[in-house]
């Protein structure tokens, strides 16, 4: 952030707040937006900050949500730590005039993570003159676990309370609280989703950037029978009074526990293949419907949408083992079998790459069954909710709802001879900014050249302009069977359309969450069976 800093303090409707003013930019951390949730407030709806007297310190990040991972470059959790529900603030110093805000929420499987990450930093953006808010919100069973009694979606509560903090306070930075985009990638861009298709968050933003969105909402009926295994792990009993008596250190490592399990147990259906065992719950209060069947329904309103997926999703997970590899024609159909889909689908991957080992054949599958059909359908029934025909389809595009699809596709060799390919959560540094972040090199295979440096900024230059005006600078979706997608590579963007794997899942939806952990059932249908840009 620079070698020499001044202070600066802002005023917001709680109290005062001490800040830094670095490179031109005032950055302002720790505010707290809502207060501990913990002790009374503990599995409830967040609940306001106290105001404070004096000058609270904003120079340093706040502490982060419980969880087991440690980051590089990020805090790391600490037993005892309630204060977490906390934002960042960047903005140029000296603007003039309200800026456009961008409100980033992190992803992490909903279960780690946080707004402290060196490559979530916010400086690169706030410098293509936006005002950037970063939050923390309550992760894995803190945020998402059932408990009796008690609201689901906790942690998606937290960020509505974000957002309301930022439509109360952040002209004080310099921001314009009537022109908010939220922005999301994995789990981020699940909550993104969430929020869009939620009443609850309707009019604190008016255009949203996701990213590689997963396909996980969960059934009431699982995520009660995953907190009873988690329970069990825990050694409390499955109700509101056990699990109040249980620790969050205790939570994080039961949950911890479940997860390794479903992990090393083949016959565990779905769950075997992704062990993410919390996230958002179709909680009849928060979320009615599905997020995909609330925007097709037209429950996304007027908000401008841009979506963006990474060709090689899946090939993350393999790199940093976070899922069990399938190396064989027999695992490949039990998985095909366990996420609900038909067995002439893996032969259709088959002839789709030809010669490519099983393992390839896969991930390629699983990527797109997890991340990308479903981050371009979310799009596409975005854009075309209510539209019966292309001329309907430009009325609404000019009176609001504009959409755009892109996808990442920059690949690189490795000094040690290996292959970064385009994988999960490649695309965060470069549309950050953040190149140069603690950690990043693992995603971008090792110091950034001028090739990368300058994707870097067309991407930046894209979210500005999108989150200013609602035009990322290509042309928006009004026909799935023409569509135009925007796809960052090196040393040159292009412009594409749907990728030749799209007519695949023509028709089909997989389900990667079962109703209950012991419990099968086949390939959803894609709502309406509306032709797909699957991989686009």
């Amino acid at each position: 952030m620079g070698t020499a800093a001044a202070e600066e303090t802002v005023t917001t409707k709680r109290g005062a707040v001490r800040g830094r003013i670095v490179d031109g930019l005032r950055i302002t951390l720790n505010i707290p937006y809502a207060a501990p949730p913990f002790g009374a407030g503990r599995f409830q709806a967040p609940r306001p900050a106290e105001a404070w007297d004096g000058v609270r310190d904003g120079t340093r990040f706040g502490p982060v949500a419980p969880q087991s991972a440690e980051l590089p470059g990020a805090p790391v959790w600490r037993p005892g730590q309630e204060d977490v529900l906390t934002l960042n603030v960047w903005s140029p110093a000296d603007a003039p005039g309200p800026l456009p805000v961008l409100f980033w929420i992190h992803g992490g499987a909903y279960t780690f993570g946080s707004s402290a990450q060196p490559d979530h930093d916010g400086a690169a953006l706030a410098r293509a003159g936006l005002t950037v808010v970063t939050c923390n919100y309550r992760l894995g069973f803190e945020g998402f676990g059932h408990v009796p009694g008690h609201p689901d979606n906790r942690g998606l509560l937290d960020q509505i309370a974000a957002l309301e903090w930022v439509r109360d306070n952040i002209a004080a930075f310099g921001g314009d609280p009537e022109n908010v985009t939220v922005a999301g990638q994995s789990s981020g861009g699940g909550s993104i989703a969430c929020l869009m298709s939620t009443a609850r968050a309707e009019g604190l933003f008016r255009r949203a950037i996701a990213h590689s969105v997963p396909d996980a909402t969960f059934p009431p009926a699982l995520a009660a029978a995953l907190a009873r295994e988690v329970a069990a792990e825990a050694g409390v009993a499955p109700t509101a009074e056990g699990l109040l008596s249980a620790t969050s250190q205790a939570l994080v490592q039961a949950s911890d526990r479940v997860v390794a399990r479903y992990a090393s147990d083949p016959s565990s259906g779905p769950l075997h293949y992704d062990t993410v065992i919390y996230g958002p719950v179709l909680d009849g209060a928060l979320l009615t419907k599905d997020p995909l069947d609330a925007l097709a329904a037209g429950g996304g309103g007027r908000v401008d949408l841009l979506v963006c997926h990474t060709t090689e999703e899946y090939w993350l997970m393999h790199e940093v083992g976070s899922m069990p590899p399938v190396t064989t024609e027999e695992g490949l159909a039990r998985f095909a079998a366990d996420y609900g889909l038909p067995p002439d689908l893996v032969a259709r991957y088959r002839a789709h790459l030809p010669g490519a080992p099983v393992l390839d054949v896969y991930l390629a599958l699983a990527g797109d069954a997890l991340f990308t059909t479903h981050t371009v359908r979310l799009a596409e029934a975005h854009a075309h909710a209510h539209a019966h025909d292309h001329a309907q389809a430009h009325a609404r595009a000019r009176a609001g709802a504009r959409v755009f699809l892109s996808r990442f596709d920059r690949r690189r060799a490795r000094p040690d001879g290996g292959r970064v390919r385009a994988w999960h959560a490649a695309d965060v540094p470069f549309a950050l900014g953040n190149l140069d972040a603690e950690g990043v090199d693992f995603l971008t295979g090792g110091p950034a050249d001028e090739d990368d440096r300058a994707l870097s900024r067309r991407m930046v230059r894209a979210w500005a302009g999108f989150a200013t005006s609602g035009d990322p600078g290509w042309a928006q979706l009004t026909d799935p069977s023409a569509p135009s997608v925007h796809v960052w590579d090196v040393p040159a963007d292009r412009e594409e359309g749907a990728s030749p794997a799209h007519a695949l899942w023509r028709g089909l939806r997989a389900s990667p969450l079962p109703s209950s952990p012991s419990s099968t059932h086949g390939a959803r249908p894609d709502p309406d069976e509306r032709p797909t840009t699957a991989t686009g």
